[in-house]
């Protein structure tokens, strides 16, 4: 439903880009359980890294923030099926959530603040950061400039974003571009 970047699993209070301590760069998502399970997420979450590489710094590791036994199992469950698929040793850590910490706002919605023309029309929209951080649309809208979902979900949703006939025309061009044209 939405996504917030930010920083967690360390211990320096409210930390920043530029003073990270001992956190790392995540992402905080809220979703509806009855589209998406936590399952079928983490299986987009193994999918979409390589969980083998250690990472350079603590602020790159890969980590599952977990909030309850349930999700630990479903976490541990995945990984080990990971592990089975892998060529080394799984390195991504699962640890249960103490707090997360938002990043600063020019970290927020990464894509969409590198579309201009999108982003002047989400400022109009949400004139308050905070509502623009938190806006399931500019959610969605960045997960499409970032080349996730199918056309079918774009022209089926783009309608509820609040763009202008021109910012839906911007959307589906920058969509077909990455993909090399028009697509069906």
């Amino acid at each position: 439903m939405r996504t917030r970047v930010g920083y967690a699993g360390g211990t320096t209070k409210d930390p920043s880009y530029y003073n990270l301590g001992d956190h790392a760069e995540t992402i905080q998502i809220d979703y509806d359980p009855a589209r998406i399970s936590y399952k079928e997420l983490l299986a987009i979450f193994w999918a979409n890294h390589n969980p083998t590489r250690s990472a350079l710094k603590r602020q790159y590791m890969s980590t599952i923030f977990i909030h309850n036994d349930e999700q630990k199992r479903l976490a541990l469950e995945t990984r080990d099926r990971a592990a089975a698929r892998a060529k080394g040793t799984i390195t991504t850590e699962i640890v249960p959530f103490a707090s997360f910490y938002l990043a600063e706002e020019y970290h927020q919605k990464y894509y969409l603040q590198q579309t201009p023309e999108l982003l002047r029309e989400f400022s109009a929209i949400y004139p308050a950061a905070r509502d623009f951080i938190n806006s399931t649309a500019a959610a969605r809208v960045n997960g499409y400039l970032s080349s996730y979902g199918s056309l079918a979900d774009l022209t089926g949703e783009i309608s509820t974003f609040g763009l202008s006939p021109a910012g839906n025309k911007k959307l589906l061009e920058i969509w077909q571009s990455q993909r090399g044209g028009p697509q069906r």
